[in-house]
């Protein structure tokens, strides 16, 4: 069994505790669903929206068809 590693910083641009909660999810899972984020933050659909709103638009988290990913570096 490999273990993971810890997630790196969070981006500057990642400001609210749950933007930061979402993209070290999403960086820990190597990316999720919006279901899999529910289920794993115990967050409402309508509050991770929003903040995936904010984070892909922060440029820091991307969408890869249903699963959202944090973004690489340029």
């Amino acid at each position: 069994m490999q273990a993971r590693q810890l997630p790196k910083g969070l981006p500057e641009t990642v400001e609210s505790p749950r933007g930061k909660l979402v993209y070290l999810y999403l960086q820990f899972h190597e990316g999720a669903t919006v279901d899999e984020l529910r289920d794993g933050l115990d967050l409402q659909r309508i509050t991770l929206f929003s903040v995936l709103k904010t984070l892909e638009e922060r440029g820091v988290v991307e969408r890869d068809d249903e699963r959202y990913v944090t973004a690489r570096p340029a």
